[in-house]
């Protein structure tokens, strides 16, 4: 039996687990949303209403003017001491050319230990994941189409995946925990062990602005009156996490909770900024006085 580690605000997981998970711990990830575009409509999106089907750029919550404005993008990692930068969206593989461009421009600035993972749905130009890699993409986490998740075979990403673990990259899944489909979730975690993933991610469902109506349509309610979460979201990935413990699966399997990313993620990288700003309100102060 696999040993199951409790973690940080409900958070648990089976090893491995990914560097990039562990530096969201620290506050030392930099999201970067590069595109809010995406061919996949699902009900559970929860990018906001700012974002969603916009082609807009953000490197944590500050805007990029264009995708030529990349001192904001250096500027933001170097404010929250980033070890590592997320790029996420919509969805990357959109807008690939200039996803590769800012693996490219994030590595030669802060190194090759500057970790960098991708969030696709990996549909659309799926071809080029490998250029991706070969830019220094370090791990991308597929997100296969819900209909998919009990028959991986007839997924349009299949090709996809199975070029990725060809390289050296490493390939996850990430979905959220969705009520009522632990046996789909279940399958295509055995899927992935048996395919050689190395890690899946499982996220804690939850209301947002854009996605609320959808989810509420669908009969899910909020977990209690001081989250957004998904009533029964959490309860399942715990169900999910304890079942892979009994197996002989050699794939991690991480529950992210609603409160881990509010509460340590968000909470680090906030503290880690702060600590930076004294610093450059006396270089501004200075520059005025000079």
């Amino acid at each position: 039996m696999k040993k199951v580690i409790t973690w940080l605000n409900d958070s648990k997981y089976i090893s491995p687990l990914s560097p990039a998970c562990k530096m969201c711990a620290q506050g030392s990830k930099m999201v970067v949303l590069i595109t809010g575009l995406c061919s996949a409509k699902c009900f559970y999106c929860p990018l906001s209403a700012k974002k969603l089907g916009k082609d807009r750029i953000f490197a944590n919550e500050w805007e990029l003017e264009n995708e030529k404005d990349t001192k904001k993008l250096l500027k933001e990692a170097e404010l929250i001491e980033a070890k590592g930068a997320g790029i996420t969206g919509g969805d990357p593989l959109i807008v690939w050319k200039r996803t590769k461009s800012y693996i490219s421009i994030l590595k030669d600035n802060f190194g090759e230990n500057f970790h960098i993972h991708l969030y696709t749905y990996g549909i659309k130009n799926r071809e080029h994941v490998n250029e991706l890699v070969n830019a220094g993409l370090d791990e991308i986490r597929y997100h296969p189409p819900q209909k998919n998740w009990v028959n991986m075979q007839k997924s349009q990403i299949l090709s996809s995946i199975k070029k990725a673990l060809k390289t050296n990259v490493d390939v996850a899944i990430e979905i959220p925990t969705i009520p009522n489909m632990e046996n789909e979730i279940f399958s295509l975690i055995n899927w992935a062990d048996n395919i050689g993933i190395k890690w899946i991610n499982l996220n804690e469902l939850e209301f947002s602005e854009t996605n609320a109506n959808n989810l509420i349509k669908k009969g899910y309610n909020i977990k209690d009156d001081i989250s957004a979460a998904v009533k029964g979201s959490q309860e399942l990935a715990n169900k999910i996490i304890d079942r892979v413990s009994k197996e002989d699966f050699k794939v991690g399997v991480h529950y992210c909770s609603s409160s881990f990313k509010d509460g340590i993620q968000l909470r680090n990288r906030i503290k880690r900024r702060a600590k930076n700003m004294p610093k450059i309100l006396k270089l501004l102060q200075m520059k005025v006085h000079c």
